[in-house]
């Protein structure tokens, strides 16, 4: 008794699928790798630069203390916003920034989202006026031993969300971050000048 050969129909009723399957990754792969050479092309042609903060100016107004290991702070600070693109405009946005002594947060600066024209800055202006601030021992004894010697360090952190954009279809966000020491003259408050710019994360 003869036997017929095993026969499937398997392979012919997968082939469809595998076509479809094979079509669609090539056209995503292909959308991929044209996406990626007009990304880079953008690039080698505008050449962006990131978007930075810096404090231009400080200046520390008034500084009081008393014996109930309390200090007040009158403190003015200017940010700028500097985008040194020719061809892109940029974009911040979250900006917080805070001024502190040693660890303490004295005040909060902070900024609603705002443009910077290409080759262009744009000018924050801050007045710090802290409420009194209770100071522990370690920082009532520093803070003397600062009025002694003439200077007092201050500290301001923060960050901002940046984005250079070219047209209405191309956009980088990345964030920068800001981390500086801030130091005044305490007989007239003149701030020493230090290098305070952000760096992109």
């Amino acid at each position: 008794m003869s036997q017929k050969p095993l026969t499937s129909n398997y392979g012919q009723q997968s082939n469809p699928a595998v076509w479809t399957v094979a079509i669609v990754c090539t056209i995503l792969a292909t959308a991929v790798i044209i996406s990626g050479i007009a990304v880079f092309t953008v690039y080698l042609i505008y050449r962006p630069r990131m978007p930075y903060l810096v404090i231009s100016a400080a200046h520390l107004n008034n500084l009081g203390y008393d014996e109930f290991r309390t200090m007040d702070v009158d403190m003015s600070v200017t940010v700028l916003a500097e985008n040194t693109n020719s061809k892109a405009d940029a974009r911040f946005s979250d900006v917080a920034l805070s001024v502190r002594f040693r660890g303490m947060d004295i005040a909060s600066l902070q900024a609603t989202p705002f443009e910077v024209d290409r080759n262009s800055s744009l000018v924050l202006s801050y007045q710090v006026r802290s409420t009194p601030i209770p100071l522990d021992r370690g920082a009532m004894n520093e803070l003397a031993t600062a009025v002694n010697r003439g200077l007092i360090d201050f500290s301001i952190y923060g960050q901002a969300r940046t984005r250079w954009r070219v047209g209405i279809f191309l956009s980088v966000k990345f964030w920068t971050r800001l981390s500086c020491r801030l130091q005044f003259f305490t007989n007239n408050g003149t701030a020493i000048g230090n290098d305070c710019t952000s760096k992109a994360l």
